[in-house]
C-alpha cells in the first residue's frame, strides 16, 4: 500500500522539477524563437543586394516586374518598386540583426509580421508552409518579448531608475 506521504512527496518533486524546466524555458525560448525568425528574413535580405546600398538587379527586376499586390482577386503593382525594394532590402538585413540582438525586439518583431502580411499579399499560395510559421514566431516574440538575453534586457537592467529591477519592457 502507498502511503500518502510518499505520493506527497513524488508529487512535490515532479512540481519543483517542472517550476525549474519553466524557468529555463523561459530564458531558452526567446533567443531561440528570435533566431528562427530572424534566419529566413536575412537570408533573404542578403539577395537584395550586389554591394553595400547596391540594389542587385533581380531584386529590382522582381519589384517592378514580378511581385504584384493580391488583394480581393485582383494583382496590383507595388507602388514605387525600387523605393519598397531598397526598403524591404534595408529591412531584412537591420530587422533580423536586432531580433538576434535582443535590440528593440518587439517593435522588429512587429515589423516582420507586417513585412510577413505584405509578403502573403504578393505570394498567396506560401500561406501554410512559410508565413504562417513566420507569424507565429513574430506573434510568440511580441508576446514574450525579448527574454533575458537580450540587449534589451540589460538596458533595461543598467538603465532602469528604481536601482536595477527590470521592468514590463524585457518581459
Amino acid at each position: 500500500m502507498v502511503s500518502h506521504m510518499n505520493i506527497a512527496a513524488v508529487e512535490n518533486v515532479v512540481r519543483e522539477i517542472a517550476e525549474r524546466l519553466s524557468r529555463i524555458a523561459l530564458v531558452v525560448a526567446p533567443p531561440v524563437l528570435r533566431i528562427a525568425l530572424a534566419i529566413p528574413f536575412f537570408r533573404s535580405g542578403l539577395t537584395k543586394w550586389d554591394g553595400f546600398l547596391i540594389l542587385s538587379p533581380a531584386a529590382a527586376y522582381l519589384f517592378e516586374d514580378e511581385f504584384k499586390l493580391h488583394i480581393f482577386g485582383n494583382a496590383y503593382d507595388f507602388p514605387l518598386p525600387l523605393v519598397v525594394a531598397y526598403l524591404d532590402g534595408i529591412a531584412e538585413i537591420v530587422l533580423p540583426f536586432l531580433l538576434v540582438a535582443g535590440l528593440a525586439t518587439r517593435f522588429s518583431a512587429l515589423m516582420l509580421l507586417i513585412m510577413t502580411g505584405v509578403i502573403q499579399l504578393v505570394v498567396p499560395e506560401g500561406w501554410a508552409n512559410f508565413h504562417l510559421p513566420w507569424a507565429a514566431l513574430a506573434i510568440a516574440i511580441i508576446a514574450l518579448g525579448p527574454g533575458r538575453l537580450s540587449l534589451d534586457y540589460f538596458a533595461t537592467c543598467v538603465l532602469a531608475p528604481n536601482g536595477g529591477t527590470p521592468g514590463a519592457f524585457h518581459r
